[in-house]
């Protein structure tokens, strides 16, 4: 299993660098991993990150059509918000693995 440091803490992270432990995550983590992906975190990102956290735990499927669901943004703005690959940039910064809806 490797590892990664940010913020002076060692997380463990999968190969492709997303947490194993999510438990491991704070906010202060995920702003170093936010300015890695070129991402600058508002409080609207932390309210999606946090949404995305709370779905992982109760054992939900991560999807981008969720994502509408959420009542925080529509996809076109959380595409915006995660430019590129939005589900596997925003599920890497909220701490939690790569979903398995991601390629």
């Amino acid at each position: 299993m490797a590892q990664k440091t940010y913020s002076g803490v060692t997380v463990d992270v999968s190969e492709e660098g997303y947490f194993t432990n999510p438990a491991q995550w704070t906010k202060e983590i995920a702003k170093e991993i936010a300015k890695e992906e070129g991402i600058v975190l508002t409080d609207k990102h932390f309210e999606m990150l946090d949404y995305l956290r709370s779905r992982f735990n109760s054992g939900e499927q991560l999807t981008i059509r969720g994502i509408n669901k959420s009542g925080i943004v529509d996809v076109k703005a959380f595409y915006q918000m995660f430019p590129g690959a939005p589900l596997k940039k925003a599920t890497k910064i909220a701490g939690i693995p790569k979903p398995t809806s991601c390629v």
